[in-house]
């Protein structure tokens, strides 16, 4: 599990172009710094992602998205939580939510700068070129439906363009 945010600016990435017809992408105005933070579960599993939205990104909207996950999305069974050493993760109030679901969630706490091992972040990127990149929305929940479209994409399991995670070991 992780967090994200999307911004009025998009991601640009590499594309093709016809020759002599370059293409431009517009920059945001000024004073125009809208973002949103997503907070995602992904289930390496089923290939499928639990999320929430928020304004900003802080231990009560963690706590807000492991309520969502844990009771609502899986609330019996075990989960593993794969997590970075973010500081609202590890809050007092963080780590209080987290020890009520002990008698069954195993956090994994990544090591420091090593969140490239979290498979959501490939996860994140995947979301990103997808639903944001070399695209100019004009307001920032225009950004966040793009977003929700691509992870309601994720969640239907005959949609040829969604994420899957190599399971071969």
């Amino acid at each position: 599990m992780d967090e994200t945010t999307v911004t009025l600016d998009p991601p640009l990435r590499a594309c093709w172009m016809k020759i002599g017809q370059q293409r431009r992408i517009p920059a945001t105005r000024p004073g125009e710094k809208q973002k949103r933070h997503i907070f995602g579960g992904y289930n390496w599993q089923e290939d499928t992602i639990a999320w929430t939205t928020a304004k900003t990104k802080n231990s009560a909207t963690f706590i807000s998205f492991l309520e969502e996950l844990l009771v609502k999305q899986y609330p019996t069974g075990r989960v593993i939580l794969v997590m970075d050493n973010a500081s609202y993760h590890k809050s007092a109030s963080a780590l209080a939510a987290l020890s009520l679901f002990e008698h069954r969630v195993m956090v994994i706490w990544l090591p420091p700068y090593c969140s490239d091992l979290n498979p959501i972040e490939r996860f994140w990127r995947f979301l990103k070129d997808k639903a944001c990149a070399n695209k100019l929305q004009d307001n920032i929940d225009e950004v966040v439906k793009s977003a929700e479209k691509t992870m309601t994409t994720q969640n239907n399991p005959t949609d040829d363009l969604r994420y899957h995670v190599s399971k071969n070991l």
